[in-house]
């Protein structure tokens, strides 16, 4: 998808809805798991005409290691950092389910993780593999922010920071241009965060967090238009009783 231009790119992004689930064990393990589902209604009104014409079947599962392992002449030709980086997605699984009959566009990417610092950023997941599949230098890539996470039995943080200032204000840019042509219709784009925890939580770093009553999980939700202009603002830290 970062190869599209980046006014397509917010089309398609802008009509998804997308949860980001973690769950954390007592002793620090657990899953995670990141799922983009199109919201049909809000693709509809972007698309137009074009919706009726779409004719895609895709159903596909895989470890993101086979690819490691089936282009593995380019994943050598890597620096050792750049190698490092594509290792910590070895064991994320992925799959992909895009219908147009059924109407069902769905990616998700999950993993079982020892300790919360091994999640990767999922987001890119889809990325590194076309990376490897096309031989393509990370050096080109587009991405304008990283996430990570951490969590030392006491304190869980999502951690957003901006890594290319240039295209973070072009994205912003190009969420102008999409306002300007879209900003009137009624679109269902939300960007929510469902946290478990193995402990109560006892303060929460955003006031909008809702908490469940046994007190032991969260879920927060965003604008994912908002998220775009400004993808620090999901930042988060959770402390835990």
């Amino acid at each position: 998808m970062k190869y599209l231009s980046a006014f397509l790119f917010l089309i398609l992004l802008t009509s998804c809805q997308i949860t980001e689930t973690i769950t954390i064990n007592s002793d620090g393990s657990g899953n995670v798991k990141m799922e983009q589902l199109r919201e049909e209604n809000s693709y509809m009104q972007l698309a137009g005409e074009s919706y009726g014409r779409e004719n895609v079947f895709e159903d596909t599962t895989y470890v993101f290691s086979e690819y490691i392992e089936k282009y593995k002449e380019t994943f050598l030709k890597y620096t050792p950092e750049e190698q490092k980086l594509f290792q910590k997605y070895t064991n994320v699984k992925v799959h992909l389910k895009k219908s147009s009959f059924e109407k069902e566009f769905r990616s998700v990417f999950s993993l079982h993780f020892n300790k919360v610092s091994e999640i990767p950023d999922l987001y890119k997941t889809e990325d590194y593999a076309d990376d490897l599949q096309n031989n393509y230098a990370l050096t080109a890539e587009t991405h304008y922010y990283k996430i990570s996470y951490d969590f030392n039995g006491k304190v869980f943080k999502r951690s957003v920071s901006i890594i290319n200032v240039e295209e973070l204000q072009k994205a912003k840019d190009g969420y102008k241009n999409y306002e300007s042509k879209y900003g009137n219709l009624k679109l269902t784009q939300t960007y929510t965060l469902r946290y478990s925890f193995p402990q109560k939580i006892k303060s929460v770093s955003n006031e909008k967090a809702v908490i469940s009553p046994d007190k032991k999980s969260l879920t927060l939700e965003f604008q994912l238009s908002d998220c775009l202009r400004d993808p620090e603002i999901t930042n988060l830290e959770v402390v835990l009783e």
